[in-house]
């Protein structure tokens, strides 16, 4: 058997904030923001959603997806950079939460590649045998780390949550290879200031960006034993349409072969690629068989492709 994906939740917050409403609190415009990055919108959770409450939601899909109750979760993992507190857990919030009584919980934080390290944390769990049912969820309140007197990173985050249940599948089906890696040198162009807020070397970050996705996304290919032509579809981490389609175009892969959600929900961190996975899956973009490429970079700096052929 193989280890993939049994089952997809998502969680965006009820509150859309466009571009133009943007403009009534922050110093910028909407053709600035689209033709820089892509982004239309986003959404911001209430003053009393925390990061577990996103979570909670998209977890409690993914369960149903999966057609699993709570007690058969093993483990929970959650991916986060924006936790409620830092301790307890958002993973431990969400165990209680949702009943998975019989699960271990843990959070980790790797910025905007964290649902690819949690991804492949759980692979080898459920591969080595000692884990059935992993809980994988991404999530972030970027919203309460935003300077909004800061127009160069108030405009590209939002707030989401994406769910993932890694477990055993089909012969043929799942994850092929992974490609993880960071520079911690690289930290101080992206970081969270003593104020509290995201402060971004932009021009630093995209040129990381733009090498490792690439990079990254070839590497995992040639591990899994395929050529670039084999792959049927492409989802980047969503954080700038520009690094996107660098991604896309190393690949040698149309548009219409590479996901793009960031126009609906801009940066999500440790969301993103979990809910253009799940936005593509839902809309039939992402059929049964399809190889897929996951790749993203973050905060640390930290990067991370996935190669899997979709299916149970």
């Amino acid at each position: 058997m193989g280890v993939g994906i049994i089952g997809l939740g998502k969680y965006v917050p009820a509150k859309k904030v466009t571009n133009v409403e943007l403009e009534k609190f922050v110093d910028t415009d909407d053709e600035w923001i689209r033709t820089r990055t892509g982004i239309e919108a986003r959404h911001f959770a209430a003053d009393d959603e925390d990061t577990s409450d996103l979570a909670i939601h998209a977890a409690k899909e993914a369960l149903q997806q999966a057609a699993l109750s709570a007690e058969q979760i093993d483990m929970v993992i959650v991916a986060t950079v924006t936790p409620d507190q830092a301790f307890p857990s958002v993973a431990n919030i969400v165990q209680d939460a949702i009943g998975a009584k019989n699960a271990a919980s843990m959070d980790m934080s790797a910025a905007c590649t964290g649902f690819m390290y949690g991804l492949v944390t759980a692979q080898q769990f459920v591969q080595t045998g000692a884990y059935n049912n992993v809980l994988v969820i991404g999530v972030e309140k970027l919203s309460k780390v935003l300077d909004f007197e800061n127009r160069n990173t108030a405009v590209l985050f939002g707030d989401g949550a994406s769910a993932a249940i890694v477990s055993n599948v089909a012969e043929g089906r799942g994850f092929l290879a992974f490609d993880l890696g960071s520079d911690g040198s690289g930290g101080k162009h992206l970081f969270l200031n003593d104020q509290r807020h995201i402060e971004m070397n932009g021009r630093e970050v995209f040129k990381f960006a733009v090498r490792t996705m690439g990079e990254s996304a070839l590497r995992v290919i040639e591990k899994a034993g395929l050529q670039k032509e084999d792959v049927d579809y492409l989802i980047p981490h969503q954080a700038n349409i520009r690094i996107m389609d660098a991604a896309r175009t190393r690949l040698g892969l149309p548009e219409e072969k590479m996901s793009k959600t960031i126009h609906l929900y801009g940066n999500t961190s440790a969301a993103s690629i979990g809910l253009s996975l799940y936005d593509d899956v839902a809309s039939g973009k992402i059929k049964d068989g399809d190889k897929l490429v996951l790749v993203g970079f973050g905060g640390g700096l930290t990067w991370g492709a996935i190669l899997l052929i979709w299916g149970k």
